[in-house]
C-alpha cells in the first residue's frame, strides 16, 4: 500500500517542528508501515515492535483501570521513543535525541497524532460506509433534569488572639 501524501506532509511538518526528532512513522496497530520518515532505521521492524509496545500499553491501561489507551513513552541512554494512538487501529511513533523538550515532543506528537488520525479516518470512512448501511437513529425518551441545588451560607469564622495550641507550653 502506497503511503498517503497527506500523511507524509504531516510527518515532515512534526519534524521541522520539532528538530530533535530523528524518526517518525505511522503504523496500524497490527505493524502495518503506513508512512514512515525514519532515516537510518528499519521501518518494519519498528513497526513490528511499536505493535508489540502498543499491545502491552492497552492491556496495562485496561488491567489498571486506566481507560483507553492514549500514549506510551520510553527513555533510553540516548534518547525517546514516543507512541501515541492516533485514530482507530493507528498508532504515530516518534523517535528523538535525549536533549529534546520533552513537554514540545508531547504536545506536538498529540496535535500530529489528532491530525494523523483525522486523515486516516477521512480514508478509510468512505470504504466503510459503502460496504455497510448506516444504522437508523433511535429514539430515546427524554432525559430527566437534575433538581436545582441551593448552597446556604456558612456562617462567619470566629477567630480567638490568645489561643494555644498542645505543642505550646
Amino acid at each position: 500500500m502506497a503511503a498517503d501524501p497527506h500523511v507524509l506532509d504531516e510527518l515532515r511538518r512534526l519534524r521541522a517542528r520539532v528538530p530533535q526528532l530523528t524518526g517518525a512513522l505511522v503504523s496500524g496497530a497490527d505493524g502495518r508501515v503506513l508512512a514512515q520518515d525514519t532515516p537510518g532505521v528499519d521501518p518494519d521492524a519498528m513497526a513490528a515492535l511499536t505493535a508489540t509496545a502498543h499491545g502491552t500499553a492497552q492491556k496495562l491501561a485496561d488491567a489498571t483501570g486506566q481507560g483507553e489507551f492514549q500514549e506510551l513513552l520510553v527513555r533510553g541512554m540516548y534518547g525517546y521513543a514516543a507512541t501515541f494512538a492516533a485514530g482507530d487501529g493507528t498508532v504515530l511513533t516518534l523517535l528523538a535525541q535525549d536533549r529534546v523538550n520533552l513537554g514540545r515532543l508531547l504536545l506536538e506528537g498529540r496535535r500530529a497524532a489528532a491530525r494523523i488520525g483525522e486523515l486516516t479516518q477521512s480514508r478509510t470512512r468512505p470504504a466503510k460506509q459503502a460496504a455497510k448501511p448506516e444504522p437508523k437513529p433511535e429514539t430515546k425518551p427524554a432525559a430527566k433534569t437534575a433538581a436545582t441545588r441551593t448552597r446556604t451560607t456558612r456562617a462567619p469564622r470566629t477567630t480567638t488572639t490568645n489561643a494555644r495550641t498542645a505543642t505550646e507550653s
